[in-house]
């Protein structure tokens, strides 16, 4: 059984400290279980912080480790570093700016992250606001109602059917409440 976390001051559970043997072996000592880089990659896909430290020196080999899990992401097949840009970081190497180059890289990724959340919001509220939020609601109960016919334990295809609520607008009326959304849309744009 794993143990539960150690937390912060604020709450937040502090990072797993995983021990790397000679024998490349990784040990969570928070689960007093032995890991993968794999695992490795989920805790830092579900925001985890973990820092591996080497288990003779007790150095912090977090840096490497990391790495190496961006190279076995990249040996499987799906690349999300162009070599183009691999150049560019082996280029600044030596460089001046070298020591400009990671929090610039971190911000940028901070940045995109954000860019992220904002959009997957605005999609969100995009489909749940606006002109057209109704016909999403009535697409998802017809895909709702569709697709319980098939669940086992149905009685038979008209289940849905029947299911449907007895207040629902008629095809005429859903017609004729798109053609005025789309009027006024583009009236909006003309």
């Amino acid at each position: 059984m794993a143990k539960k976390p150690e937390m912060n001051a604020d709450g937040e559970p502090l990072a797993v400290i995983i021990k790397k043997y000679a024998n490349r072996r990784l040990y969570n000592t928070e689960s007093s279980s032995y890991i993968t880089l794999e695992h490795l990659a989920k805790l830092t896909r579900e925001g985890r912080e973990f820092k591996v430290l080497d288990a003779k020196t007790n150095e912090d080999i977090t840096h490497s480790v990391l790495t190496q899990i961006i190279m076995d992401e990249e040996s499987r097949g799906e690349t999300m570093l162009p070599s183009s840009f691999l150049r560019q970081i082996i280029s600044m190497y030596g460089d001046s700016m070298q020591s400009v180059v990671p929090q610039y890289l971190e911000a940028s990724m901070v940045a995109f992250r954000r860019n992220q959340a904002q959009f997957h919001d605005a999609l969100k509220g995009a489909l749940t606001a606006g002109p057209f939020a109704e016909l999403t609601k009535r697409n998802m109960a017809m895909f709702e109602a569709a697709a319980s016919a098939f669940k086992p334990g149905s009685m038979d295809g008209n289940a849905a059917v029947a299911q449907e609520p007895t207040d629902a607008p008629t095809k005429d009326d859903e017609i004729a409440a798109l053609k005025a959304q789309l009027a006024s849309l583009q009236a909006k744009q003309g």
